[in-house]
């Protein structure tokens, strides 16, 4: 790494994307039972992931350069003009791939599309969260900003065409005050991730602590009071206000 001095110059992030194929398996004509002709003895060796991508990020002078190998090139086409069957409840699914640029860390994204820095009002680089509707509104959320309507906030922040209070504008633009450069793909980033898991593990220690797989339909007022003891031991074990629980 540049950063400790010794070994080749390579930029702060390299990211690397690979695919392991964990197991091959037949199903003869007329049988029911699968037979399994290969097992990957170790999937997380070096030997045995393809890289799919390498992705190098230099956030220091704004460039980003993305590696492919040529024989991965010719796999993804493969894989992108076939499909992948996958049966899920009993019910053969179909399913295509789809190749996104997505390895990109918070601090550039903000960067390079003109948003406020990290510590901002506004917490997330996919929608207009803001911190007090965030810690409020723990479900809910779309994604809003795009690189085109970052643009457009851009213009308006620049001209200002309605003579606003630069608090009233910056609340307009949600933050965006800079020009952006970088075209991202909007994806689930490890916020929301976070806050979908938290609501979710929520639900289900409320469920445990009320052993609701005994009950039939258990009344509002019973699951009020998991919720209580569920909101008390958070504060009592963990110091965690409730709403704070992701």
């Amino acid at each position: 790494s540049e950063k400790h001095g010794g070994g080749p110059v390579v930029p702060e992030k390299a990211v690397r994307f690979s695919f392991t194929v964990m197991s091959v398996s037949v199903r003869a004509d007329g049988k029911e039972d699968e037979i399994t002709i290969y097992r990957e003895p170790k999937p997380n060796s070096e030997l045995s992931c393809k890289p799919l991508c390498l992705m190098f990020v230099d956030e220091s002078d704004h460039e980003m350069l993305t590696a492919i190998l040529w024989p991965i090139i010719a796999e993804r086409n493969a894989m992108k003009e076939s499909r992948l069957i996958i049966s899920i409840g009993g019910l053969p699914r179909s399913f295509r791939f789809h190749f996104r640029g997505t390895g990109y860390d918070e601090k550039m994204v903000r960067e390079m599309e003109g948003l406020e820095a990290s510590g901002s009002t506004y917490i997330c680089t996919l929608c207009d969260s803001g911190r007090a509707e965030a810690s409020q509104n723990m479900v809910l959320h779309a994604i809003t900003r795009s690189h085109e309507e970052n643009l457009e906030r851009y213009e308006i922040w620049r001209t200002n065409p309605f003579s606003e209070s630069v608090e009233v504008l910056r609340d307009r633009v949600k933050g965006v005050s800079a020009k952006p450069f970088m075209e991202t793909h909007p994806t689930l980033d490890a916020l929301h991730c976070d806050i979908g898991n938290a609501t979710e593990f929520y639900k289900i220690f409320q469920d445990e602590i009320g052993e609701v797989y005994q009950k039939v339909n258990p009344s509002r007022e019973e699951r009020r009071s998991w919720r209580a003891a569920l909101d008390k031991q958070l504060r009592k074990k963990m110091k965690l206000r409730p709403v704070m629980r992701m």
